[in-house]
């Protein structure tokens, strides 16, 4: 296919009176009466800010034994919830059963999971399965940082005839253990707007911190990068829900999260702001400049690599990386400059200086 998506514009998908898309509902359906009581509760909370309304119906755990959704017995409680409140609702679906379950009850949008975003084999089972339906389908980051893998599940999609699409962005799962759930790596949302910016993008802070202190932290967050829309979970009994009861809010405190956001313009309005645009220009200015050291550099890494190949030494000297490093890192620290970014930033033109130093010990 083209880089670029021909998507039919969703009215659901505008930003009303300056803030986000929301949707919000409980991570689980548990119950008729607990899933009506917890719409109408974020409704009453929300002031209008939430615009669809959300619930696991099938649960894919990690491990055997665990709740693992109440099936399709649970659709109608969400759509009947939807109706009462006069909301669009919107259910996950992890293989062709569940969207003919999910068509059947009438359910208003389908999402698709990060576990089973992994699977190009799964992806297009469903795609396959939505061939001639008219109905929006989100899809949420694969589990591990693949924008690849994430974009051609849009596509397969796109290529199946649905062209109401929209992205969840819920954070990468990492073996090392932080503060989050799963790590924001914003830098990948970013770049997929960049590729595709007709590509709605929604933010799950609830999957992305594990926690609910961070929900409000990771909303900002996203409203500051001019994402679309937010994904909260929300629990009229959080402490007591059957799954990921710590990442749930209770529908007042969704509204209060709501209000708190401060929604501001992704693009630099029409009557132009002067002093930004110079500091833009003087950072073109400063990027051209790195971007010419850095050729030099490579230049002067190929020569090196004609040295090494003359003389028998192997491309990678752990010795003289380690040094790289240690002075890279030190010199970063007296520009305020943190440890972490300097080490990746290294990494790659150490990954890049490699590169031409292979092509020379190639010829």
């Amino acid at each position: 296919m083209a880089n670029k998506f021909e998507l039919i514009p969703l009215p659901i998908w505008t930003k009303v009176n300056t803030h986000p898309f929301v949707i919000a509902g409980p991570c689980s359906a548990e119950g008729e009466e607990q899933v009506m009581s917890t719409v109408k509760e974020i409704v009453q909370h929300a002031n209008g800010k939430v615009q669809m309304i959300r619930a696991g119906i099938w649960k894919p755990r990690t491990r055997p034994n665990s709740f693992e959704g109440v099936g399709e017995i649970g659709l109608p409680w969400v759509k009947n919830a939807g109706r009462a409140v006069g909301l669009p609702v919107m259910v996950e679906v992890a293989n062709p059963e569940h969207v003919e379950a999910a068509l059947k009850n009438d359910i208003d949008v389908l999402w698709v999971g990060a576990r089973t975003a992994v699977s190009p084999f799964a992806i297009q089972e469903i795609a396959d399965s939505l061939k001639g339906v008219d109905i929006p389908v989100l899809i949420k980051n694969p589990i591990n940082p693949d924008l690849e893998l994430w974009i051609g599940a849009v596509e397969r999609f796109y290529q199946s005839g649905i062209k109401k699409l929209a992205v969840i962005h819920r954070g990468f799962s990492s073996y090392e253990k932080t503060v989050y759930r799963n790590q924001p790596m914003w830098e990948i949302p970013i770049e997929l707007r960049r590729r595709y910016p007709e590509i709605p993008i929604i933010v799950d802070p609830s999957h992305m911190g594990g926690t609910r202190d961070l929900i409000y932290i990771l909303s900002q967050q996203a409203m500051d990068m001019g994402f679309d829309g937010l994904m909260i979970e929300s629990h009229i009994h959080p402490d007591k829900a059957w799954s990921d009861a710590k990442q749930q809010v209770t529908p007042e405190r969704l509204g209060e999260i709501l209000n708190a956001l401060i929604v501001r313009q992704p693009k630099i309005p029409t009557n132009n702001l002067q002093p930004l645009q110079d500091l833009r220009s003087r950072i073109d200015r400063i990027d051209d400049y790195i971007i010419e050291l850095l050729s030099e550099r490579m230049g002067i890494s190929e020569e090196i690599g004609e040295l090494k190949k003359e003389n028998g030494l192997a491309i990678h000297q752990a010795e003289r990386w380690a040094q790289i490093v240690k002075r890279a890192v030190a010199k970063g620290k007296t520009g305020g400059l943190t440890e972490e970014f300097i080490l990746k930033f290294f990494q790659q033109i150490h990954s890049e200086s490699i590169v031409h130093q292979s092509k020379v010990m190639e010829k």
